[in-house]
């Protein structure tokens, strides 16, 4: 892939695609017509032809409004491929990497998946697009109520969001046929490895001063595989996994 992506951002607002607001409709297109323009747009030059290749995860990124995850003041740029603030001091995720992580889950219509840091809700409603139950887990009460509301309120009810400290992972619904993972822990926590399920995909930014996006298969004789990525950058993962270093 291409080396602009070697350092990816979830949460800490660093972002290497182009910057700029969105240009503005030339016609008096309604709101909502005018954020598909533009997250069209976004999906083919940011997305699409940065080699992503999975189309039900294209046309997951088409459906979602994105605009809708982020406060008012950021909504002009929305489409733009970085990080956005929203409550909490967090931000949204960069949607091309919210793509990457998708696309590597391999996950099919039907089957159950868990995501730890549900932030916005976005890369929830990703996942629901996909026809996945979404089981997800914030940490920040604020952003999971938040989070619960709008997901809510845009149909989106194949995503259970709840608060709480994700290191243990969600075991009243495991095991899951894929595991997501928003925020870097120093190493995976031993309960989201068990919560998989054989043949199953985890994937998470591991690390502290130097991370890689990972990716962690359960092989059909429980084997764990171990698969890096590429150098990555993402907040790090609070609770008990910083008492696990």
């Amino acid at each position: 892939m291409n080396s602009r992506w070697l350092l990816w951002s979830l949460g800490c607002g660093v972002a290497l695609a182009g910057g700029g607001e969105p240009p503005r409709p030339s016609s008096p297109f309604p709101v909502d017509e005018a954020f598909a323009k533009h997250r069209e747009a976004m999906v083919r030059a940011q997305i699409e032809a940065r080699g992503i290749k999975d189309p039900a995860v294209l046309a997951a990124l088409r459906r979602v409004p994105r605009h809708e995850f982020v406060p008012d003041a950021q909504r002009r740029f929305a489409y733009e491929d970085r990080p956005l603030p929203i409550a909490a001091g967090q931000t949204i995720s960069q949607p091309f990497i919210v793509a990457v992580m998708t696309e590597l889950l391999r996950v099919k219509p039907g089957q159950r998946v868990l995501e730890i840091g549900t932030g916005s809700g976005y890369q929830a409603a990703v996942l629901a697009e996909l026809k996945l139950e979404v089981y997800s887990i914030e940490i920040v009460a604020e952003l999971a109520q938040s989070a619960r509301v709008t997901l809510s309120r845009l149909g989106y009810d194949r995503v259970h969001v709840r608060a709480g400290d994700g290191y243990a992972g969600w075991p009243e619904f495991a095991p899951f046929d894929g595991i997501i993972v928003t925020a870097a822990p120093p190493k995976v926590p031993q309960p989201l490895i068990d919560q998989l399920k054989p043949g199953a995909r985890l994937v998470v930014p591991e690390g502290v001063q130097e991370q890689e996006l990972v990716v962690y298969e359960k092989r059909v004789d429980g084997e764990l595989h171990r698969t890096s990525v590429h150098p990555v950058r993402f907040v790090p993962m609070t609770g008990k996994a910083q008492e696990r270093k």
